[in-house]
């Protein structure tokens, strides 16, 4: 098992590939949910753009420990330290699992104050509380599959990520028919239904890559039970590092709950379009996604192996493939626009409106094409703070546009929708700026 990276467009293409499918099967599942909800009407629909936006802000927090645990393991694969990997995964599942549980504690308590506030419509808000009541035990589960994640990605290893998305979505797509609509002699739940069919899916995504790991003998390469003691300095390490990632993938989330929020307040046809936005940014932007976590590996790895001067090259060269991907994108979603909305089987009036913004969000992704492959850089480099920083400062600005445009001036959510041109030019202009500057260069970790 080779460990230290080159920089070739193979080495790229052999790692980002797997990604992209181990993250396409998530969202195919997503889009699943609410293609089968889109049948219970337009409210259902509508709500869940809510339950999804919120659950999405603990699964980002997920998606932060990864990162930051991923930076670690990809830093000691390029260091070629096989043991320390092993040390950091075992660290990194408990400070999951605890995490996980601050989200379940924060859904009883604070949640359903919060949504009824600001949610208009009662019967939305009250569907959106009962949904993540049970939803929300899927967290754990998450956590868990996405610690896979590091290691797998960390290590180059990333051909093995499908066999744990392929036997979740299987999974979801089963019981999401059998639960909403009573089938195969299941109970007919209806909405609530989704929430079970996820946690069921999780809860076997993880069995299944679990098995993988252990059939492949990784456990005996890295160690893993070899450090099955707890290490305060390890612990202090993955938080230190993960940290500011958590911080940052939430308050982006928080963000555009916030947006959603805003959305609502324009009726449910718009709160049910955007969902469907939602969607279309979930798959396509899957691309983006698996280069910006390719970039967070191969930074970290070739600056483990004392490589820095080729980390610049190294992004453009990411950033420029991910760009040409997210184009060919750009055309067909341009060229049919009307085909990707007729699956939520809305009508012709639902979707003669949602074209425009189906145009501004098909724009959106050529800007994040190239802004998060460079974010994500940041990330490999170990200057987390800097992430949370730009992040921060991106968020205010996208925050302040979503309210004139979409509360103040009340204008259509089209011109609401082109908060994320604003969110991701500013994210590449201050992370494209740092990397220049080179003070990343002394960053050890």
């Amino acid at each position: 098992m080779e460990l230290k990276l080159q920089t070739g467009y193979k080495q790229i293409l052999g790692m980002a590939m797997p990604i992209t499918l181990a993250m396409l099967v998530p969202q195919i599942n997503f889009i699943t949910n609410n293609i089968f909800l889109s049948g219970l009407g337009e409210k259902a629909l509508a709500c869940a753009g809510i339950t999804g936006v919120y659950y999405l802000i603990f699964a980002v927090i997920g998606n932060g420990l990864n990162n930051g645990l991923q930076a670690l393991i990809a830093r000691r694969a390029g260091q070629n330290l096989p043991q320390e990997i092993g040390r950091l995964f075992f660290h990194g599942i408990w400070v999951a699992v605890g995490v996980s549980g601050v989200g379940i504690l924060i859904t009883y308590t604070l949640a359903p104050s919060i949504l009824r506030a600001v949610i208009h419509d009662a019967a939305i808000a009250q569907m959106a509380i009962d949904f993540l009541y049970i939803r929300i035990w899927g967290l754990p589960l998450l956590y868990l599959y996405v610690m896979r994640n590091a290691l797998l990605v960390g290590t180059n290893q990333t051909k093995f990520l499908v066999w744990g998305t392929l036997s979740e979505a299987v999974a979801n797509i089963f019981f999401d028919y059998a639960f909403i609509y009573g089938k195969f002699g299941f109970p007919q739940i209806g909405f609530n239904g989704a929430a079970y069919a996820s946690i069921i899916a999780e809860g076997l995504g993880l069995l299944v890559i679990y098995a993988v790991i252990h059939l492949k003998g990784m456990h005996r390469k890295f160690a893993f039970f070899s450090h099955a003691t707890f290490d305060a300095s390890v612990f202090k390490i993955i938080l230190v590092q993960s940290s500011p990632l958590i911080a940052q993938y939430a308050i982006s989330i928080a963000s555009w709950e916030y947006f959603y929020i805003l959305i609502e307040h324009h009726g449910a046809r718009a709160l049910a379009i955007s969902n469907t936005m939602r969607n279309i940014f979930g798959l396509f932007g899957i691309f983006s996604w698996a280069f910006a976590s390719t970039t967070n590996t191969m930074v970290s790895n070739i600056i483990g192996q004392g490589r820095q001067e080729e980390v610049i090259a190294l992004i453009k060269r990411i950033a420029g493939i991910s760009f040409s991907i997210s184009s060919v994108i750009f055309i067909i979603l341009n060229l049919f626009p009307e085909w990707f909305l007729s699956f939520y089987g809305q009508g012709d009036a639902f979707i003669q409106d949602a074209i425009p913004v189906v145009r501004v969000v098909s724009l959106a992704l050529l800007f994040m094409s190239f802004a998060t492959v460079w974010l994500n850089a940041v990330t490999g480099t170990g200057n987390t703070v800097v992430n949370l920083t730009i992040e921060l400062i991106t968020i205010v600005v996208y925050s302040v546009y979503c309210y004139i445009v979409l509360e103040y001036l009340n204008l259509p959510i089209t011109w609401g929708w082109g908060s994320e041109w604003v969110y991701w030019i500013s994210m590449f202009s201050m992370a494209y700026l740092y990397l220049r500057s080179g003070k990343w260069k002394n960053k050890k970790i």
